[in-house]
């Protein structure tokens, strides 16, 4: 009996042994998740905004048409693969469209703009044609490259965005101590370009992504409202999500710049652990915090990034 008891415990021991083998690794786990459907629908929000209807088949179709104009013969998984490659993964050899746009407008405009590729693209056009082109996604961008860039093309390299290197920003999204509370997200762009290496790493305009991680209003007893804001990452050009806090070092840039302009940055004062933003005005008084305001983030680590030369 003890024989036949020790057996079946050895076998329970075997079969979980096999079944954590047979778990899939963090990263397969995270290819598992990349799906065909899951890539369509990344495209289909960066170039028309939402994700589309219609079956596997006709959405990328329709990618396939919109972008290059045709359809190709090779199987489904191969085409979605080729339209996830070609709208959003860089390399300095191969810029990818969204990276080549964000180019384009920076060397346009001076910054980058928001919003769906097709509208981006046509905004392009009309400044430099005066009105929207026909065609294909991929002949329009090359249109505007040959008219832009020298030989028709971008200059591209890898560089290093060292740690705590600052990015000032300015807030997109208003926040007020009365309405918002914790685990609002908090929008943010660029306020000025980030270059490493002669070359640009993260454009002005470039989008940043926040939330709010906890709101005090303000109390009777003249107890002043609080406000902590976690600014998580920032866009590069390259679409890789470049982690950041608010660290000492942008803090004090932050109080450098409101001291400089002779007012405080929009009343707020800088206090609390890295990656807080404490504000009060008034004593007493709920917090505003106006879109518009500038101040200093800094990035959390050393990050390799794809990045546009410029002289």
């Amino acid at each position: 009996m003890l024989k036949k008891s020790w057996k079946e415990i050895m076998a329970v021991f075997v079969m979980a042994a096999l079944c954590v083998t047979l778990l899939p690794s963090p990263v397969f786990a995270a290819q598992l998740e990349q799906t065909p459907l899951d890539k369509l629908v990344v495209v289909e929000k960066i170039l028309y905004g939402t994700e589309q209807t219609g079956s596997l088949v006709e959405r990328t179709n329709k990618l396939e048409r919109d972008l290059f104009g045709r359809t190709g013969k090779e199987a489904l998984m191969a085409k979605v693969d080729k339209i996830y490659a070609y709208v959003r993964e860089t390399t300095p050899a191969a810029p990818s469209l969204v990276f080549r746009l964000g180019g384009l407008e920076w060397s346009l405009t001076q910054t980058v703009a928001k919003g769906p590729v097709l509208n981006r693209l046509e905004a392009l056009e009309k400044i430099v044609n005066g009105t929207s082109s026909a065609g294909s996604i991929d002949s329009r961008i090359s249109r505007l490259m040959s008219i832009t860039f020298s030989g028709g093309r971008l200059q591209a390299g890898q560089a290093t965005l060292n740690k705590d290197t600052l990015v000032k920003i300015k807030l997109v999204t208003a926040i007020e101590s009365k309405t918002n509370k914790a685990g609002d997200p908090v929008e943010f762009e660029a306020a000025e370009d980030v270059l490493a290496s002669g070359m640009l790493l993260i454009p002005k305009g470039a989008v940043g992504i926040g939330k709010l991680t906890k709101v005090d209003p303000a109390q009777n007893f003249g107890r002043d409202a609080k406000i902590e804001v976690n600014f998580e990452t920032v866009e590069a050009l390259d679409m890789t999500k470049v982690a950041t806090i608010l660290g000492e070092r942008a803090k004090e840039e932050t109080k450098s710049m409101a001291a400089a302009a002779g007012a405080g940055v929009a009343g707020m004062i800088l206090l609390g652990p890295i990656g807080v933003v404490g504000a009060a005005f008034v004593h007493g008084k709920n917090i505003t915090i106006p879109a518009g305001t500038l101040l200093y983030i800094q990035t959390q680590s050393d990050v390799e990034l794809v990045g546009m030369t410029v002289k």
